[in-house]
C-alpha cells in the first residue's frame, strides 16, 4: 500500500513542477513573441530522413502547463477516490500514458507524430473507459474507439495527401493551400477528425457513453485532454480553414451541437452524463468561435474551461463518492447542509460556466459572445448561438436545484461528508482558479486593446439571457407536476430531446444492426459461398476428385483395365456402325 500511495505522490509532484516550470516559459515566450522548432535527424538512409520535430511557441507551453497542472491534482484527488480498487498503480500509469500522449500532440508541428499522440489518446482512453469491467463499459468503450477511429482514418489520409508535398511540416505549405486542391482535401480531412474528437454533430453520442470511465478519468478527459484535442487542433490548422473557407460550416456545425447539447442536458437526469453534455455544449462554442473567425479567442475559452470542469467533475466525483454510486439526481438535495465546502465548489464551478461576472469563465465566454455580435452573422445562427447560452444558464441552474436546494431524497441513515484532505485541497486549489484565473489569463493573453461598440440591448443581452435561462431552469425543476406533466404529455418530444436527438441510436442500434446484417449477407455470399466454390474449398474438391481417379488407376487392378477396354471397344464399335 506504501507503494501505491508513493507512486501517486511522485506523479503528483513531478507533473506539479513541471506544470510550473512550463507555464513560467509560456509567459516568457508570449511576451517576447518567441517561438522555438526543434527539429532532430533520427535516421537518415539515402534520399529519406526521418524527423522529430518539435514546436514551443506560447500555445503549445501554456496548454501543457494546464494539462499538467490539472493532472497533478487529479492524481491527487485518485489517490483517495480510488483508494479500495487494488490496481491503482495500473490506474495512476494509465493516467499517466494518456496525459503524456496529449503532450506528444500538443508539442508537434507534423501530421505523422500528431497521429502518434492521436492514436495514443485514442487507445489509452478506451482502456480507461472499460475500467470497470462489466457489459455497459465495453460497450461504451467500443462505441467511442470506433467513433474515434473515422478520425484517425481522416488524418491518415491527410498524411498520405502530404506526401506529395515531400514533408509531414504543415507550417511550410501554407502558401501553397491558395492554388493547390491537394491541401483543401487535407484541411477537410483534418477538420473531419478534429469533429470526431471534439464529438461535434453528427459524431456526439460517445462523449455522454464515455461516463462509464471512473469519474477522475472523466475530469481529466473532459478539461484538458481528449476532446479538446480536436479543438487545439482547429485552432492550429486555422489559417488552413480560413483559407478554404470552411469556416461557415464549422460555425454552423458548433451552434447545432451547442444547442442540441443544452436541450439534452434539461431533460437528463444522471448527474455525469449532465456535466458531460455541458462539456460538449462548450465544445460546440469554441468550434463556433473558431469559425467567427476568433482562434485566439477559442483557445483563450479552452484554457479558463478547463479549470472549472476539472472542479465541477472532482465536485461531482464527491458527491457520487459519498451516496455510494448514486449518479441519479433526483436521489440527491439538501448537499448545502450535509457537504458545505463541495456545495461552495460545485456552485462557483456552475456559476463559472454560466459565464456569470467576474469569475474565470466570463472573461472568455462574454467577451466571444461581444465580439461575435460586431460579425456578420444571420439570424438562424444568431438565435441558436444566444439560445444556447440561456439553455446553458438553465440546466446549470436546475442541477444547482436539484443538489442543494431540494428535500433530501436518500437513505435515512446516511454519512456525507466532505473532510477527506485529498479532495479538499485539489478542489481548494481549482476553486481559487476557477474565481481567479480568468482574470490572469485575461491580462496576459489579451494584450492588445480593442474597442467593442454595441448598441444598450445588444451589450445586456447576454446578461438578460442568462438572468432568463436561469430563472426559467429554478422554475422548470421547482414545478415538478408541470414537468411531470409535460413529460408524459409530450413524450415523442421529450425522448427526442433527451436522447440527443437520437443519435446514439443511430450510431449504435441502427449502424450495427445494419452493418451487421449487410456483413452477414456479404460472409455467406461471398467469403463463405462463391469464394469457397472457385477458391480454396473448391479446387479441394477438384484436385481430390482427379487424385482419386489417379490413385485407383496407379493401383493395377486388371479389372478395371479390362472394363474400361471393353467400354472403349463398344463405343467405338458403334460409332463405325453409325
Amino acid at each position: 500500500m506504501m507503494l501505491k500511495k508513493n507512486s501517486c505522490y511522485f506523479f503528483f509532484c513531478m507533473f506539479f513542477v513541471v506544470a510550473m516550470i512550463m507555464f513560467l516559459f509560456g509567459i516568457k515566450f508570449g511576451l517576447s513573441n518567441v517561438v522555438v522548432f526543434l527539429e532532430w535527424e533520427m535516421m537518415n538512409m539515402n534520399s529519406c530522413s526521418i524527423c522529430f520535430s518539435v514546436l514551443l511557441d506560447f500555445k503549445s507551453l501554456l496548454f501543457m502547463s494546464y494539462v499538467m497542472f490539472i493532472s497533478s491534482m487529479i492524481i491527487l484527488y485518485s489517490n483517495s477516490y480510488m483508494k479500495g480498487d487494488f490496481n491503482i498503480d495500473r490506474f495512476i500509469i494509465l493516467v499517466s500514458l494518456f496525459v503524456f500522449s496529449m503532450m506528444f500532440m500538443i508539442i508537434s508541428p507534423n501530421l505523422m507524430s500528431i497521429l502518434l499522440g492521436w492514436d495514443g489518446l485514442g487507445l489509452v482512453s478506451y482502456c480507461l473507459v472499460i475500467y470497470y469491467q462489466n457489459v455497459k463499459s465495453y460497450g461504451a468503450g467500443m462505441l467511442t474507439i470506433l467513433m474515434n477511429r473515422v478520425g484517425d482514418v481522416a488524418l491518415l489520409v491527410s498524411i498520405g495527401w502530404m506526401l506529395n508535398f515531400g514533408s509531414w511540416n504543415y507550417l511550410f505549405y501554407y502558401d501553397k493551400v491558395d492554388w493547390n486542391i491537394e491541401f483543401k482535401i487535407i484541411g477537410i480531412m483534418v477538420i473531419l477528425a478534429a469533429m470526431t474528437k471534439s464529438a461535434q454533430i453528427p459524431f456526439s453520442s460517445w462523449l455522454p457513453a464515455a461516463m462509464a470511465a471512473p469519474t477522475p478519468v472523466s475530469a481529466l478527459v473532459h478539461s484538458s485532454t481528449l476532446v479538446t484535442a480536436g479543438v487545439y487542433l482547429m485552432i492550429r490548422f486555422s489559417n488552413l480553414i480560413y483559407m478554404i473557407n470552411v469556416n461557415e460550416f464549422l460555425l454552423f456545425i458548433g451552434c447545432l451541437t451547442m444547442f442540441m447539447a443544452g436541450l439534452g442536458a434539461n431533460f437528463e437526469f444522471d448527474l455525469k452524463k449532465i456535466i458531460a453534455l455541458s462539456t460538449l455544449s462548450q465544445l460546440g462554442f469554441m468550434v463556433s468561435a473558431i469559425g467567427l473567425g476568433m482562434p485566439n479567442l477559442a483557445f483563450f475559452h479552452l484554457l479558463t474551461h478547463a479549470l472549472f470542469k476539472a472542479l465541477l467533475f472532482m465536485c461531482a466525483g464527491v458527491i457520487i463518492h459519498n451516496f455510494n454510486n448514486l449518479q441519479d439526481i433526483r436521489g440527491m438535495g439538501s448537499l448545502v447542509h450535509q457537504m458545505p465546502f463541495t456545495s461552495i465548489c460545485f456552485s462557483f464551478s456552475n456559476l463559472a460556466l454560466c459565464g456569470m461576472p467576474f469569475l474565470t469563465g466570463f472573461y472568455s465566454k462574454d467577451l466571444i459572445l461581444e465580439m461575435s455580435l460586431m460579425t456578420f452573422m444571420n439570424k438562424f445562427v444568431f438565435i441558436m448561438f444566444f439560445m444556447s447560452v440561456g439553455l446553458t444558464v438553465c440546466y446549470s441552474f436546475r442541477l444547482i436545484y436539484y443538489l442543494m436546494s431540494m428535500d433530501f431524497n436518500y437513505n435515512s441513515f446516511h454519512v456525507l461528508n466532505d473532510e477527506e484532505w485529498q479532495f479538499i485541497f485539489p478542489m481548494l486549489i481549482m476553486v481559487l482558479f476557477s474565481i481567479f484565473g480568468g482574470s490572469f489569463l485575461s491580462w496576459f493573453l489579451l494584450d492588445i486593446p480593442e474597442v467593442i461598440m454595441l448598441s444598450v440591448i445588444m451589450k445586456y443581452l447576454v446578461l438578460m439571457l442568462s438572468i432568463l435561462g436561469g430563472w426559467i431552469g429554478y422554475e422548470m425543476s421547482n414545478f415538478n407536476v408541470f414537468m411531470n406533466s409535460v413529460n408524459f404529455s409530450y413524450k415523442n418530444v421529450v425522448n427526442f430531446l433527451g436522447e440527443m436527438w437520437f443519435m446514439p441510436y443511430l450510431s449504435t442500434y441502427f449502424v450495427n444492426y445494419y452493418s451487421l446484417k449487410v456483413g452477414f449477407k456479404i460472409i455467406k455470399s461471398v467469403d463463405m459461398g462463391w469464394n469457397e466454390e472457385c477458391g480454396g474449398q473448391g479446387m479441394w474438391t477438384y484436385f481430390f476428385g482427379l487424385s482419386s481417379k489417379n490413385q485407383d488407376i496407379q493401383q493395377n487392378n486388371f479389372k478395371i483395365y479390362l472394363i474400361s477396354f471393353l467400354i472403349w471397344f463398344l463405343f467405338f464399335c458403334v460409332l463405325m456402325l453409325s
